[in-house]
């Protein structure tokens, strides 16, 4: 299975805040209340989190993408 990536979709992102409450080891939240997410793939464990985080953003900003596919 490819390795997934987190991304955010900025003009949807109103920072809730809720994806740092479900991923805290990879997201963040900057000081407004923004999402900060690494570079770095989402590990295998935490898959079933990260998708949970995308589906539970309450406008859809949160996706999940094969790592190293384009934008």
């Amino acid at each position: 299975m490819d390795q997934q990536q987190i991304d955010i979709d900025w003009t949807a992102c109103q920072g809730h805040g809720l994806c740092a409450e479900l991923l805290p080891d990879h997201i963040t939240l900057d000081e407004w209340g923004y999402p900060l997410v690494g570079a770095t793939p989402v590990p295998a464990r935490t898959l079933k989190r990260a998708r949970r985080a995308a589906s539970d953003c309450p406008v859809l900003a949160l996706k999940l993408r094969v790592a190293g596919a384009p934008l």
